[in-house]
C-alpha cells in the first residue's frame, strides 16, 4: 500500500504517534509519504525525550520514507528546509494525495 500522512499539528503527542504509525507502515512493507503543513512544518521543535520526534524521523528517511514539508508554510515561519523538513510545494501535496492508496491527516 502507498500510505501518505499529513502532519498540521504541534501537539507533542500527536505528531509523536503519526511518525509511529509512518515507521510501523514501514515495517508493514508499505511505501510511506510524510507531509508537513502549516504548524505541522514546526514538528522537530516538539522533540523531548518523552517524545523523540527527530529520532522517528531519521528513521523514517532511513527506511525509506520520505518527508515533504509545505515551502510557503515554511517560509511564514522564517525557516529554511532541511534534510528532516524538506522544501516542498503544494504540487507534492496534490501528488501525495492523488498517488497514494490511503491519506490520513495528524
Amino acid at each position: 500500500m502507498k500510505l501518505g500522512i499529513v502532519i498540521y499539528s504541534t501537539d507533542a503527542e500527536v505528531v509523536f504517534n503519526a511518525f509511529r504509525l509512518a515507521n510501523f507502515s514501514l515495517k508493514e512493507e508499505d511505501d510511506v509519504r510524510l507531509f508537513l503543513l502549516a504548524s505541522g512544518v514546526e514538528y522537530g521543535d516538539l522533540h523531548s525525550d518523552k517524545f523523540p520526534i527527530l529520532d522517528l524521523a531519521q528513521s523514517l528517511l532511513d527506511g525509506r520514507g520520505q518527508i515533504l514539508a509545505c515551502g510557503t508554510c515554511l517560509n511564514l515561519r522564517d525557516k529554511e528546509g532541511a534534510e528532516l523538513c524538506p522544501l516542498s510545494t503544494m504540487k507534492d501535496l496534490y501528488e501525495l494525495i492523488r498517488d497514494c492508496d490511503k491519506t490520513v491527516s495528524f
